[in-house]
């Protein structure tokens, strides 16, 4: 029986529209001949649809997007500096309301060093880890505001929110994440010395969440002394646990050391399944290159393969991660433009079996 799976599509701008057009060619190449279809959904938010019509995300079509059972994202965003773009905040009105108001608390990103790909690292050893990001707590949350704003008695304030709720089912979902790993391996981060009430808490659940888990080796460490850590023995890390904050820098470091951001795909997953999780790169629009067609579309492609994983799909997944392996194994250093890396990895998919 055929299985079909709405597709929310928002390709965005710059080069989101160019590496998501990719990443949708493999998803179709991957799925040619089986019985799961996708029928798509494409929507045109981001900075240039604020341009053109004054909209971020209407309701309406916020709504529309909610009917879906997954969304691929591209990247959001226009020219740095641009005064029509001053007040749009695009990146918090349309990224960060999807992911707060669809509750996708978990933001998965994982840390491979994939054969033929260079490190920054002179020696990074075996480099395969996830880093399990809170998404909709910390300082994120939007909990603050600013007085007398302009002068110079000027206060800004930005709350960090941290609630048991919020930090029991991200440590939940990182400790799932863990057993069905092989190392079965725990980190959480944080700054306990320093921020002694959210620590606390956090201390005190993933403490609790343990203990339920005793085939998993848990350790902690500051969010100062994991930055060393990760550049100097990154193979040690298997599940990294934190939260938004600390997590949103740490993935970008995993993405420098796993070959650059270039590669580094990212899942903003609803384990609750009640709202479509998201799936996307995280290089931005780079509007510098965008209609070059210079972009790799390679991180788009590997969150496509996440989305596969999160809608039951691992067989499809593997065999878009084992294609993008044998194309980085493959691919040398000569230049190729974004269709031509979709081709290549088009051209490395493994029949189906």
């Amino acid at each position: 029986m055929t299985r079909t799976i709405k597709l929310a599509v928002i390709p965005g701008d710059g080069i989101g529209v160019e590496v998501t057009e990719q990443a949708n060619r493999v998803l179709d190449a991957v799925l040619a001949g089986g019985d799961v279809v996708l029928d798509r959904t494409e929507f045109k938010l981001g900075a240039e649809r604020f341009l053109a019509t004054g909209d971020t995300l209407p309701a309406a079509e916020q709504a529309a997007i909610a009917e879906h059972e997954a969304i691929l994202f591209g990247a959001v965003g226009g020219v740095p500096g641009d005064p029509r773009l001053k007040n749009a905040n695009i990146e918090r009105g349309l990224l960060l309301k999807l992911r707060f108001d669809f509750e996708h608390y978990a933001n998965v990103r994982p840390c491979a060093l994939f054969p033929g790909v260079e490190s920054t690292l002179k020696h990074p050893g075996e480099v395969d880890f996830v880093v399990v990001r809170e998404g909709t707590e910390g300082p994120y949350a939007g909990n603050g505001g600013r007085l007398r704003a302009g002068t110079p008695n000027e206060v800004s304030t930005e709350v960090s929110v941290n609630t048991a709720f919020g930090i029991e089912r991200i440590v939940r979902h990182a400790f799932s994440i863990a057993e069905q790993r092989d190392r079965k391996k725990l980190t959480w981060v944080h700054k306990t010395n320093v921020l002694v009430h959210s620590g606390a808490t956090w201390q005190r659940i993933v403490e609790t969440v343990a203990a339920e888990h005793p085939g998993i080796a848990v350790d902690y460490m500051h969010v100062d002394a994991a930055t060393i850590h990760m550049v100097q023995n990154p193979a040690q890390f298997d599940v990294i646990v934190t939260d938004n904050l600390f997590g949103d820098i740490l993935t970008d470091l995993a993405g420098a050391i796993g070959g650059g951001i270039g590669l580094a795909a990212s899942g903003s997953i609803n384990p609750d399944r009640t709202f479509p999780s998201m799936f996307e790169p995280v290089h931005g629009s780079a509007p510098d290159i965008a209609g070059q067609q210079k972009a790799d579309p390679t991180a788009a492609i590997l969150s496509a393969a996440l989305m596969f994983d999160h809608l039951g799909l691992q067989a499809e997944g593997d065999r878009v991660r084992d294609a993008v392996r044998a194309d980085l194994a493959a691919r040398g250093t000569a230049a190729r433009s974004t269709p031509e890396v979709g081709d290549a990895i088009i051209a490395a998919i493994a029949p189906r079996a």
